[in-house]
């Protein structure tokens, strides 16, 4: 005989899921009450010190502000005087431009200082001064704030400063970083070692890097040039397209010929 189905079980499972859900929901306030307690604890133990982190932070924000203004501005007026410098030195005022790349070449604006060196290095080249070019070009060359441009080329114009003074092994040792292909300066770079080769009577050696120098199309063609030519006395064939050095021989003698006309 089947028994009638009791309904006493499903009321039973309707107040579990009753109560259960009760309890879910005491538990969240009770969480989120903790957690404003938490909260409100936080508030009151280090609320001043981030407010004070959040004012300090915009302090020193405005603060950036203004020294990157004051930045610009001292850049713009920097450039200004390096170029009036340049201007007088090309006028012939050597005087007047040399106190203000003087004054530049002590400055805090680094690229400015960098090429104001740069520039007293030069013009005391031009004097036939060249201890006293060798020793801007050295400022320039260690100075760790500069450009790696700017200090290796200030370091091949010290060598070629300095270079009738300097043991071949020096020169060699202090381009040799720089005298390799794919290298910007290595065309300078690379002649300079070339003849502190010569010097020690290491041919080889130096008919190598000549050339080198000179199938590099990245290098100044009168440097190629000169660097093929130094190649070939060395007994070394630098020349892989002998029309195509031929056309530029020819090309050189056209253009030398219609500047005499």
């Amino acid at each position: 005989m089947a028994l009638t189905p009791s309904n006493s079980s499903d009321k039973d499972d309707k107040k579990a899921k009753i109560a259960a859900a009760q309890d879910e929901a005491l538990l969240r306030e009770v969480d989120e009450a903790v957690r404003q307690d938490e909260m409100a604890e936080f508030g009151q133990k280090y609320g001043r010190p981030l407010l004070g982190l959040v004012i300090g932070g915009l302090a020193a924000f405005g603060g950036y502000l203004w020294w990157d203004g004051r930045q610009e501005a001292a850049m713009e007026a920097s450039s200004e005087k390096l170029v009036s410098a340049m201007d007088q030195i090309a006028a012939g005022n050597l005087g007047s431009g040399g106190e203000t790349l003087a004054e530049l070449a002590k400055g805090d604006n680094v690229g400015t200082r960098a090429s104001a060196l740069m520039l007293q290095g030069a013009v005391l080249m031009q004097q036939g001064d060249k201890p006293g070019a060798a020793k801007m070009f050295g400022q320039l060359a260690t100075d760790s704030e500069a450009p790696q441009a700017y200090r290796d080329l200030a370091l091949i114009r010290q060598v070629e400063a300095q270079y009738d003074t300097m043991q071949p092994e020096e020169v060699v040792s202090r381009l040799k970083a720089l005298a390799v292909p794919d290298n910007a300066f290595f065309g300078r770079a690379g002649e300079l070692v070339a003849m502190a080769y010569l010097d020690q009577n290491k041919k080889n050696e130096a008919g190598t890097l000549f050339s080198q120098i000179s199938k590099d199309e990245d290098v100044p063609e009168t440097l190629r040039s000169r660097a093929r030519q130094m190649a070939g006395l060395l007994g070394i064939d630098a020349i892989e397209d002998v029309d195509k050095v031929l056309d530029e021989v020819n090309a050189d003698k056209n253009a030398t010929s219609t500047k005499a006309e």
